[in-house]
């Protein structure tokens, strides 16, 4: 894919427009999960050595009523402050006569942080007007948020059809990942896919069965496989009317000579609470009144002997109701064990995705892996071979 980079322009003395991420948790005004801002640095610290002045344009939350205190991008600037070791400024518009005070007096070498544009019913509806207004604070816009460009919305597609437009480095960097692992993955190639629902998936699995040589199903998601094989699943979470789709799932895998890799044991409980009792059976066994919380140990010793066998692994979910232990184990000891082959040289590993992420942090591996996605539901959506708008617009 030919994206247009920061290579592309001339960034000195001018007001660059960056639409970054900076929908960050938080949690008693702290930001508790700062990935998100470690990721924006490098382009923003860029546009500052080339000489231009880095104006951020970001989302926060889901506001429904205009301006909300709670959902201010404002507390996310001593954060990024700390990160750039740069002052960063705050504007209390995104747009109008209080924005463009801020850029027009934001001293050379530090940055100014704009307020929600999601304040604004334009940055959703991906109105023109609305673009319009943003442009008038800058001279070249970078698009450097792959996690909102599956989005058409204002600050990510309609800001990039009107103004001079490129990629920011993460955004490059993530398209390059994932384009090199779909396009020519160093062979065998597994997928890891969980979650609770089938059909929040169902095109990821139809778009994985032909690139992919093996998927290993968890969550939520394999008990409507195991159900659908004829096994008791009790009071299992399961999407009982995708049954059919999980056996043709299964039938065009097979035919495809792609692998489907499902629990052959299961860990089951009467309640979904923490440190409850529990019991691994066989995957067929599940009592009527218990449910499945996660993968057994046999499942686990499965996973890993086909790790030993794979060279390319992408995820994207959970093995089981991670959240909650001791339901965490399968994701934990699959997860450690990617990140002790990828250490190793022996795989490349490639995540993306809210719980995936989240999943990958609480077992300690998240930065063992090769590469760890930013996106959530654009990393799920490049999987699925969907065109993003956001990403579209910055091709040449």
């Amino acid at each position: 894919m030919a994206l247009r980079t920061l290579d592309d322009f001339n960034l000195k003395n001018k007001n660059i427009l960056i639409r970054v991420d900076m929908n960050v948790p938080i949690h008693n005004g702290q930001v508790t999960d700062s990935t998100r801002l470690s990721r924006a640095v490098p382009t923003i610290l860029e546009v500052l050595e080339k000489g231009g002045k880095p104006i951020l344009l970001s989302h926060f939350g889901r506001p429904t009523r205009g301006f909300d205190l709670t959902m201010s991008t404002q507390q996310a600037v001593t954060a990024l402050s700390n990160r750039l070791k740069k002052r960063v400024h705050f504007a209390s518009s995104c747009i109008g006569e209080t924005a463009q005070l801020a850029v027009n007096t934001l001293p050379e070498g530090d940055v100014l942080l704009l307020e929600n544009t999601r304040f604004h019913q334009g940055e959703k509806k991906n109105d023109p007007e609305f673009a319009a207004e943003l442009a008038k604070l800058g001279d070249i816009f970078v698009s450097d948020t792959f996690s909102t460009a599956h989005r058409a919305h204002a600050s990510v597609e309609a800001l990039a059809r009107i103004m001079p437009s490129c990629a920011g480095r993460l955004m490059e960097e993530e398209i390059s990942r994932l384009e090199n692992v779909l396009s020519s993955p160093k062979k065998p190639v597994m997928a890891v896919v969980g979650g609770a629902k089938v059909s929040s998936k169902l095109l990821l699995l139809e778009n994985l069965i032909s690139p992919m040589d093996k998927i290993v199903i968890g969550g939520g998601m394999a008990n409507t496989f195991l159900a659908a094989k004829g096994y008791n699943i009790g009071q299992s979470l399961c999407e009982h009317e995708m049954q059919d789709t999980a056996r043709s799932i299964m039938e065009n895998a097979k035919k495809m000579n792609c692998e489907i890799i499902l629990p052959i044991d299961i860990v089951v409980a009467k309640e979904f609470a923490a440190n409850t009792n529990c019991e691994t059976l066989p995957a067929d066994a599940c009592p009527a009144d218990s449910m499945i919380l996660d993968a057994g140990s046999q499942t686990i010793k499965l996973i890993h002997e086909h790790l030993k066998h794979t060279k390319t692994v992408i995820w994207n979910g959970p093995l089981g109701a991670f959240e909650v232990p001791p339901f965490n184990k399968a994701t934990d000891a699959a997860a450690k064990y990617v990140a002790e082959l990828t250490q190793s040289g022996k795989i490349l590993s490639v995540a993306g995705g809210g719980d995936t992420v989240s999943a990958l942090n609480g077992s300690g591996s998240a930065d063992k892996f090769t590469y760890i996605s930013t996106a959530g539901g654009a990393f799920l959506e490049w999987l699925e071979g969907k065109t993003l708008p956001g990403v579209a617009v910055l091709t040449s």
